[in-house]
This record gives structure tokens, C-alpha cells and sequence, in this order.
């Protein structure tokens, strides 16, 4: 029962630090551009100029440089 005591603050002071948290999150608008990232992670500009010429040439045309 003495644990209680502990435990009830604790996790008002957890529940109150998420919202504090979440409430930051909208402030800072963090969910602002939630379409940017997934196509951020699609993006492949950080590639060699080779690389991204195999990923745009297609399946036939890889298959013909992977037998060589």
C-alpha cells in the first residue's frame, strides 16, 4: 500500500511530461509536412549518377548487364 504513494505521482508526472511533449510537438509544428517525408525517403539524389542509371533502366535492362 506504501508503494502507492510512489507509483500514483510518478506516473502523473510521466502522464504530464508526454503531454508536455505532445504540446511541444504541435508548437514546434512537427506534423506539418506529414506527405514530405514519405516521399523524402523515395528520394534517391544522395546516389551515384551509375547507381541511379541502373535503378531507372528497368529489370530488362539490368538483366543484360548482370550477364555480362
Amino acid at each position: 500500500m506504501n508503494v502507492l504513494f510512489f507509483l500514483i505521482p510518478i506516473a502523473l508526472g510521466l502522464g504530464a511530461l508526454g503531454l508536455v511533449a505532445f504540446l511541444w510537438s504541435l508548437k514546434s509544428n512537427q506534423y506539418e509536412d506529414l506527405q514530405g517525408a514519405a516521399y523524402r525517403i523515395l528520394d534517391d539524389s544522395d546516389l551515384e549518377p551509375e547507381e541511379q542509371a541502373k535503378i531507372h533502366a528497368g529489370p530488362q535492362q539490368q538483366a543484360k548487364t548482370a550477364s555480362r
